[in-house]
């Protein structure tokens, strides 16, 4: 009889894990200054100051958690990290229903993908191979 087993890659999940928390980062580094920038041209509306306010302390909370998760691998901070981009991407959808410029709805659009893609990749596992016996 002959055994074999093939042993998972063990940084095959954590890469996945780190490229998903770079894109957490990214995105929550460029929520960080959003309540400071003049989005809307002049004579457009643009999102409320309020929407702006609550990206940018989301954008600090989730950086935060993303630099703690990616040193520590705390769990807690992984999801403290995901729920931030999450709300902040749940806070542009109102722009695909209201009258706005295509191209903030083509940003939104991007935002929202991008998040989705970031907290798949941050929180995949590494899935363990079965043995095989002869």
């Amino acid at each position: 009889m002959n055994t074999m087993t093939t042993a998972p890659s063990p940084t095959r999940g954590a890469t996945r894990s780190k490229v998903g928390l770079a894109l957490a980062g990214l995105l929550s580094l460029s929520n960080i200054f959003s309540a400071f920038g003049d989005t809307a041209p002049e004579g457009e509306v643009g999102p409320p100051a309020v929407v702006l306010w609550a990206g940018t302390v989301l954008g600090i909370v989730g950086l935060v958690a993303v630099v703690i998760a990616w040193r520590t691998g705390n769990r807690g901070a992984l999801r403290v990290a995901a729920g931030a981009i999450i709300i902040t991407a749940l806070t542009a959808v109102p722009a695909f229903f209201v009258d706005v410029p295509a191209w903030l709805k083509a940003a939104a659009a991007v935002g929202v993908l991008l998040t989705i893609a970031a907290v798949v990749l941050m929180f995949s596992t590494q899935r363990g191979h079965a043995t095989v016996t002869d």
